[in-house]
């Protein structure tokens, strides 16, 4: 019996830090996070207070710190060990990179293309 109550208040501290006050302060950082993103979106943009070549990269940012938060908490990553985390990160920031580098060719290959007027 001691065994079992060892192993279930072991699966219990592990997730300890998950309590309502910070899951609800995890989903207002979310909300808050939505909200900028919005207002970029819906008011600055449009009124060429942000550029919208400034924008975009805010908007990889802002939604990269979401993905964070979410993986974090709400998938329990943070509560995880390093190797597994690790073996998710990693491949995550190469796909982000390869995003990032075919990106940067997409623009080339658009100038490229584009008909030269006279």
């Amino acid at each position: 019996m001691s065994s079992e109550h060892n192993e279930a208040h072991a699966a219990h501290g592990e997730h300890e830090g998950m309590t309502k006050k910070k899951i609800i302060q995890v989903f207002l950082i979310l909300l808050g996070i939505t909200v900028v993103e919005f207002i970029i979106a819906l008011a600055l943009v449009p009124k060429n207070i942000v550029p919208l070549h400034l924008a975009n990269p805010i908007y990889i940012i802002l939604t990269l710190l979401k993905a964070f938060y979410i993986v974090a908490f709400f998938m329990h990553l943070k509560f995880e060990k390093v190797g597994l985390m690790l073996s998710i990160i990693v491949p995550i920031l190469f796909i982000i990179g390869l995003i990032l580098v075919l990106t940067n060719e997409s623009h080339y290959w658009v100038e490229l293309l584009r008909p030269v007027k006279s």
